[in-house]
């Protein structure tokens, strides 16, 4: 998610000052992202030059209050109807970690596994206690926290598939595979 496609939704309804926005970001993601201060205003500065958002009326207090414009509604209306693309997504540092170790020579991929796993497990614990915290009127908390709830599951799923590979491939010489990628200057000449 974007910094700018939040401080956007949270412009839909009323104007508001960059502190009550972080506030009101943080409170809605259950402080999974926590925002600084500094991002909120420089977002602010380039949704101002972009035109989707302009600065309203300030209480003489020497904060600057911002509000949606016209075409913010019509960029944040676009970013709801938008499906996140898969390939957007951060690269997963785990898999690539996991890969890497079976490529090096004398790392105990396996221990690698249990010691994610065991990670994994506190952190889906902690995560069960925040959700078993949470009140049903924390609506947005709430699915954030199943999202990483999801998430946490999944991933001890797949180390255990990772494990179960490994188990096969006992013995097996570590091996890099190839990629099967044609060079551009090939492609041009076929």
């Amino acid at each position: 998610m974007s910094i700018k496609h939040g401080l956007l939704a949270l412009l839909q309804d009323e104007p508001k000052y960059g502190y009550q926005l972080r506030g009101e970001f943080e409170a809605a993601t259950g402080a999974t992202w926590p925002l600084n201060i500094g991002q909120v205003y420089t977002t602010l500065t380039r949704l101002e030059r972009d035109g989707l958002v302009r600065a309203a009326s300030s209480e003489g207090d020497g904060r600057s209050m911002y509000e949606i414009t016209d075409a913010g509604r019509t960029e944040l209306a676009k970013w709801f109807a938008t499906p996140v693309a898969r390939e957007s997504r951060p690269r997963d540092e785990l898999a690539i970690k996991l890969a890497l170790a079976l490529a090096v020579p004398g790392v105990d991929v396996s221990a690698v596994v249990q010691h994610q796993r065991m990670s994994t497990m506190q952190s889906l614990q902690e995560l069960t206690r925040l959700k078993r915290n949470s009140t049903e009127a924390e609506i947005s908390w709430q699915l954030v926290i199943e999202s990483m709830i999801f998430g946490a599951e999944a991933e001890i799923r797949w180390l255990d598939h990772c494990e179960a590979m490994l188990l096969r491939h006992r013995g097996t010489p570590r091996a890099v595979p190839q990629t099967y990628a044609v060079p551009e200057e090939q492609e041009t000449r076929s």
